[in-house]
């Protein structure tokens, strides 16, 4: 089953909010980098099944070329590792077999840090939610809601513990299959942020579908960093001013399973069912895996405990929208 398209343009990096259509375009970095005596790069592409773009400014034209292309890759690996938008993907092959010997890196470092998430909040972020995907998707085609049986018999196969993880190999007890899509986005951005930084590059915007910052935009200014509203996408709800590190949204409109929103792709692992409390929940962290993993369980476990979650990891903030 094809997982839902990735969520959502929750946060947008700008320069500034007066100057957000005119700094929005390649021409216009270029244009405000050359002031400063500085060369720009943009790329933008598709991986995780949303749409994806670096830009970075320096002195080394070849540098910002070299260290574009090695983002890229980067990314090319993650989804090599970790997505279920390939069949061909590690994680794939792993949900398909039960089994996987010499797992990638990228997919050990993501499932390590699911798991150990998945215990420290005691189950309400689960890698293994997986089988509850086709069963809503399933349903909502019919215009129906599932049934308390079917999802009965379909939790019995969600549950952390079911996985066993080394270096060396991955095991799934039967019927057990996994979604990284909580964290594969902020797991790229990291990689691509390491490879940026690799080639000397001190100013960059990487957008993975969640966002990384390092630096300063090409005017010279902060990045800033701006959460749209989740029932206007086209407003803004805040804007994080300066913005660096990572920022991670979740919310209940990137695929939803009813028109009024209270179904959708972020489910509950004790029930089965979505949580009903937030709309959104956006993270700032040291890291774009961290970033990922808590705005997802921040959703499962609603403001209080997100937020004493949130508390206990050094260097991160949350705001928590709820829904109207």
């Amino acid at each position: 089953m094809t997982p839902p398209p990735s969520r959502r343009r929750a946060l947008l990096g700008m320069a500034g909010l007066a100057g957000l259509a005119a700094l929005s375009g390649p021409a216009a970095f270029r244009t405000l980098a050359a002031a400063r005596g500085l060369a720009t790069r943009t790329r933008a592409g598709l991986a995780f099944g949303t749409t994806v773009a670096l830009t970075a400014a320096g002195t080394d034209p070849a540098a910002l070329d070299a260290g574009l292309a090695d983002g890229f890759a980067a990314m090319r690996a993650v989804e090599a590792a970790g997505s279920l938008f390939r069949a061909d993907s590690a994680l794939s092959r792993l949900n398909r077999e039960g089994r996987l010997d010499a797992p990638p890196a990228d997919l050990v470092a993501m499932l390590r840090f699911a798991l150990d998430l998945a215990e420290r909040t005691d189950g309400a972020f689960d890698p293994t939610v997986q089988p509850l995907w086709p069963v809503w998707s399933d349903f909502s085609a019919r215009g129906a809601r599932p049934d308390a049986e079917t999802l009965r018999i379909a939790l019995g196969r969600v549950g952390w513990r079911r996985v066993a993880l080394t270096p060396d190999r991955i095991i799934l007890e039967p019927g057990t299959a996994l979604t990284l899509n909580a964290l594969i986005q902020g797991h790229a951005a990291d990689r691509v942020m390491a490879a940026l930084r690799a080639q000397g590059i001190a100013d960059a915007f990487v957008d993975t579908g969640e966002f990384g910052a390092i630096g300063a935009h090409p005017d010279g200014a902060p990045w800033q960093l701006g959460i749209a509203d989740p029932r206007r996408p086209e407003a803004l709800s805040a804007v994080i001013a300066p913005f660096s590190g990572f920022a991670a949204t979740s919310g209940d409109y990137g695929m939803s399973f009813s028109p009024d929103r209270a179904d959708h792709h972020i489910f509950d692992p004790a029930t089965g069912r979505s949580p009903r409390g937030l709309a959104s929940v956006t993270v700032t962290a040291g890291t774009g895996l961290v970033a990922d993993g808590l705005s997802t369980a921040c959703m499962v476990l609603g403001s209080e405990e997100g937020g004493r979650l949130v508390a206990g990891w050094p260097g991160c903030t949350v705001r928590f929208t709820g829904k109207t």
